[in-house]
């Protein structure tokens, strides 16, 4: 029988190269995923948190946001969502 397409079981392959990347690739995006969702929530930039969530893109949107949109750091980020205190009135 003749397959028009590749197939790595035609050509005797099998999994045996495809797996191990597969596996590696599945655990890098979860990981990018996390530690993207991670920075975002903490940041809250909801959007950013709900588009990572729900779309897909093999890790490169998660690569996007930690590049350019995440807060350089979170402690900046914090201090200016609390109301300032007046040190006059004590």
């Amino acid at each position: 029988m003749h397959t028009l397409f590749f197939s790595p079981f035609a050509a005797g392959l099998g999994f045996g190269i495809f797996l191990p990347l597969l596996i590696l690739l599945v655990v890098a995006v979860i990981v990018l995923k996390g530690y993207a969702l991670w920075y975002s929530a903490r940041a809250g930039q909801k959007w950013w948190f709900i588009a990572m969530l729900v779309v897909n893109t093999v890790g490169i949107l998660e690569i996007i946001y930690l590049i350019w949109f995440r807060p350089r750091s979170l402690a900046d980020n914090t201090n200016e969502k609390s109301t300032p205190t007046d040190s006059s009135a004590a």
